[in-house]
């Protein structure tokens, strides 16, 4: 097997009794990198510190991800005028502090069902009020008795 030192130095091919005499004169452990390579290639290191120092860079990049929040704003088919505009004004704070808004109208359905267009376009003068804050991601769609629309803030 090809055998890697501390330093990731070439120290040549040798017998894996070899390999594991020279690792454990150091005190490390002999891993086993490339198994499918002719001849396979090991490295002598401290497996511990290495699995440590893995953990903290993965744990570290987790930190700096942003999850993107989704937040929900529930209209009603018979929507006022002013409360429209009150949900807008909630709506648009939620979409400057950088979340994106799931708008949606429940209980579409009996006599309701028959008037669905009411709902859609209740929701497209929503959206008209927020134009300059927002971005339409999934426009306004019927699914079963609910009218769904996604929000997102423009960059």
């Amino acid at each position: 097997m090809r055998l890697l030192g501390v330093e990731g130095e070439q120290l040549g091919v040798v017998s894996l009794a070899e390999a594991m005499e020279k690792a454990e004169e150091q005190g490390l452990d002999l891993v086993n990198i490339s198994p499918n390579a002719t001849p396979p290639v090991c490295r002598i290191m401290n497996y511990g510190k290495y699995k440590f120092e893995a953990q903290k860079r993965e744990k570290e990049a987790k930190k700096k991800q942003k999850a993107i929040e989704v937040k929900c704003m529930e209209l009603s088919m018979r929507i006022e005028e002013h409360d429209m505009l009150f949900k807008a004004k909630q709506v648009r704070k939620f979409l400057q502090s950088g979340a994106k808004v799931r708008v949606i109208i429940k209980g579409v359905r009996g006599r309701l069902a028959g008037f669905a267009h009411q709902g859609i376009d209740n929701m497209n003068k929503f959206y008209e009020m927020l134009q300059d804050d927002c971005t339409v991601e999934q426009k306004p769609e019927l699914a079963g008795s609910i009218i769904t629309m996604i929000l997102a803030p423009k960059n």
